[in-house]
């Protein structure tokens, strides 16, 4: 799908997963909660909540990153709920981003997240929402992703970040592929 350097004398390859990466996927997820500021117990308790199987194939898009013959990220998104639309503009939730840890800071995440915009795009959405996790609001606020207030504290997650695709600021423009 998109192809940009990840490190030196290795370009990043983002492609659809099918059954036979879910291996990989899962991997990845777990290596990226193996990292947040959680007990080892919660950690533990969370990992199969978070892993995706061959059901989520018919729900999500998922895709894969790679980066010299390595799975090195996944980004998963799927439609908006209308009840989860900001101002009822159309949405994709994306539904889970991971990177490696020893693959962070090689704007591998970025590109994932550029790569989903760009699809996003192609179909005509407005804009996409995450409910992202705190270790992750800078990453999101980096790529001008906008803080939604909570309106209905029984529905609305706290941390959720919209980026407007449609209206692209100048902090936006650098989620563009």
């Amino acid at each position: 799908m998109r192809t940009a350097p990840s490190q030196p004398g290795h370009s990043l390859s983002i492609r659809p997963c099918g059954p036979q990466d879910l291996a990989s996927v899962n991997r990845i997820i777990d290596a990226g909660i193996d990292s947040w500021q959680l007990s080892e117990r919660v950690k533990r308790l969370s990992k199969p909540l978070y892993h995706y199987g061959p059901d989520d194939l018919a729900h999500l898009d998922i895709h894969l990153a790679v980066a010299g013959g390595e799975a090195v990220g996944i980004i998963a998104w799927e439609p908006l709920e209308p009840a989860m639309r900001p101002d009822g503009l159309t949405g994709w939730l994306l539904h889970g981003l991971f990177v490696r840890p020893e693959a962070a800071g090689r704007g591998i995440g970025r590109a994932l997240v550029a790569a989903c915009g760009s699809a996003a795009r192609a179909a005509g959405v407005d804009g996409l929402l995450v409910k992202a996790q705190a270790d992750a609001e800078g990453f999101f606020q980096s790529l001008g992703f906008q803080r939604l207030p909570v309106i209905s504290e029984s529905r609305d997650y706290d941390l959720r970040y919209w980026l407007s695709l449609t209206r692209q600021t100048a902090d936006q423009q650098r989620c563009r592929p």
